[in-house]
């Protein structure tokens, strides 16, 4: 089942998840219907708050990124519980877009590596460091985690800039090929 994605204004967006853990009711079919929403969206990372459940739970398919970073090839994983323990290496520029906001996109800054402990689907326990390309998604979809969104990390002006279209956002005045929910 593909689920409408929440957009910028919605509370939830902001809101920072809770934990879940293996007995969430439907859990398995939860994630299923993740990966077919971002699929669908056109996306390479989804967040539980974009889908309107306040968990931590996030899917990442980097493998689009396979051109420029060969390892990438078959990257396709799910996050539960993440944490973040570090991020380290040159910041580094990237313009970003978000499912959430849809029709921006910004050169973002973040850090070149991302250290992270996870459960995977199985609710199996991992700590990996990821570069590039996939520590980036890695990073945005955790900030959903957090309650915070790419433009969070813009300067002043560019987001006053943005204003008008975030403000469209919220009324849903925005193209996009996917179901959005509205604030």
């Amino acid at each position: 089942m593909i689920y409408p994605v929440t957009v910028y204004g919605n509370p939830i967006l902001r809101k920072k998840a809770k934990p879940v853990d293996q007995n969430f009711e439907g859990f398995k079919e939860f994630l299923e219907n993740m990966w077919e929403t971002m699929y669908f969206s056109d996306g390479v990372g989804l967040a539980a708050p974009q889908v309107g459940k306040s968990i931590r739970v996030f899917v990442v398919d980097a493998s689009s990124g396979a051109d420029d970073e060969p390892e990438l090839k078959d990257f396709k994983k799910a996050f539960i519980n993440p944490e973040i323990l570090e991020t380290s290496g040159e910041k580094w520029l990237m313009n970003e877009g978000c499912l959430s906001l849809p029709e921006i996109r910004e050169d973002v800054a973040r850090p070149e590596y991302v250290t992270i402990r996870y459960f995977d689907e199985n609710f199996e326990e991992h700590t990996e460091t990821f570069k590039g390309y996939a520590s980036r998604i890695i990073q945005h979809e955790y900030d959903h985690l957090e309650g915070v969104l790419f433009i969070d990390y813009l300067n002043p002006l560019k987001k006053r800039l943005l204003k008008s279209k975030l403000l469209n956002i919220t009324k849903g005045k925005v193209n996009t090929h996917y179901k959005v929910v509205l604030p």
